[in-house]
């Protein structure tokens, strides 16, 4: 689960990070109205002279699609603010259609000397935590691991000891800051530590990473993802899930229990088991086939729980075949059947549908979906099924 940049920046200052003070405004109310107002209170509370509007989406890049603007007075940070709210920004990590921008962040300005980059995540090949920083701030990371390798320093720090402050003394080391900087930045560098820790993330970015010319360290912008499988335990950050935000497949899909992750091809899979389902999707693509999703039902999934898996692969526009890979085990096969034969009865389902089943109680199921009357394409064993699935995709 993704946040936005401000709220990523309130909880990073819950944990005694410095970034700059801002306030949102979102679309629905009159726009320039907020606007206006942020801009005001930012003079007034904090002297603010410069500000900077920032559109708040999902996705990095947003200066160079035009969603940050840099403002000088309070009539400019309206006229961003109107401009800004409503567009739709393209960047490389929207893909073409871009998302809609609903809401913008206005903060004070920084006046920057330099700019870092700091990212935190876990290495489960050291089965360690690794702290990245680089001189390099302000630049997408992917790009400078690709030019610059050696500009990106890596810190491990065992979860059983945590951080320490030699991490952060080698860390701020080969950022070259001098040590009144570097009194700062040890502090600073554990309180996102501790940010990443105590609220479950699998990834922390903070990009950039600035030194002001008054000499203070501060987070002008944070990236936020979490691990799913903790939030049970962090209701504040289920609070912040914007739905907006997501593809809508997605969302129905974690209201049951579904793993679900939408892709560019035009089979439609339904699997139980992550595995099987990595299997299945390579299996189409070797037989020239595109899949169009990654969907695991799970080991217990009800005969409901797979219509409602059939509905989500559905409202897909592109997909234009399924097939359905079922190895029964603690899921039983003429459960799954009685599911298939629902969904594609109550959805009155017209595109092709192949079956393979396997495992507890494969024969019953078989003869559940021979007796349904529906046009259901039995495969025997996954390489017939994925052959069988491709060509009724290309309509063969």
């Amino acid at each position: 689960m993704n946040i936005h940049e401000y709220q990523a920046k309130q909880l990073l200052k819950k944990f005694k990070v410095p970034v700059p003070e801002g306030y949102l405004v979102e679309e629905g109310k009159d726009v320039e109205a907020q606007a206006e107002k942020a801009a005001q209170n930012l003079a007034k509370e904090r002297d603010a002279k410069v500000f900077v509007v920032k559109a708040q989406i999902h996705a990095g890049g947003r200066g160079k699609a035009g969603g940050v603007k840099v403002c000088k007075d309070v009539a400019s940070v309206k006229a961003a603010a109107k401009e800004i709210i409503g567009k739709t920004l393209v960047t490389p990590q929207t893909g073409p259609q871009g998302k809609k921008v609903h809401k913008v962040w206005i903060e004070e300005g920084s006046d920057i000397a330099k700019e870092f980059y700091l990212g935190i995540l876990v290495d489960r090949a050291i089965s360690q935590i690794v702290m990245m920083a680089s001189t390099e701030g302000g630049m997408e990371i992917e790009e400078v691991a690709a030019k610059h390798p050696e500009k990106i320093i890596k810190v491990a720090v065992d979860p059983t000891t945590g951080y320490q402050p030699f991490h952060g003394r080698k860390l701020a080391k080969a950022l070259g800051l001098n040590a009144d900087q570097t009194k700062l930045a040890v502090p600073f560098f554990g309180g996102i530590f501790k940010c990443f820790m105590e609220t479950d993330c699998s990834l922390v970015e903070v990009n950039p990473l600035i030194l002001t010319k008054q000499g203070k360290l501060i987070a002008l912008d944070a990236k936020l993802g979490f691990d799913d499988n903790a939030l049970y335990r962090q209701k504040e950050i289920v609070d912040m899930r914007d739905l907006a935000e997501e593809n809508p497949q997605d969302v129905e899909a974690s209201k049951y229990d579904l793993a679900y992750i939408a892709l560019d091809g035009n089979i439609g899979c339904l699997v139980n088991g992550a595995g099987l389902a990595m299997a299945t999707m390579d299996i189409i693509k070797l037989h020239g086939g595109e899949p169009a999703n990654f969907l695991d039902v799970g080991g217990g999934a009800t005969k409901e729980k797979v219509a409602h898996a059939f509905k989500i692969i559905l409202k897909d526009p592109k997909v234009k075949a399924i097939l359905v890979n079922i190895f029964g085990g603690i899921m039983k096969c003429d459960i799954i059947a009685e599911g298939i034969i629902a969904a594609a009865r109550e959805l009155e389902l017209q595109v092709p549908l192949v079956v393979r089943l396997e495992g507890t109680n494969v024969e019953q199921g078989k003869q559940i979906l021979a007796k349904s009357g529906l046009k259901i394409n039995s495969a025997d064993g996954l390489t017939d099924a994925a052959k069988k699935v491709v060509a009724a995709a290309q309509g063969k």
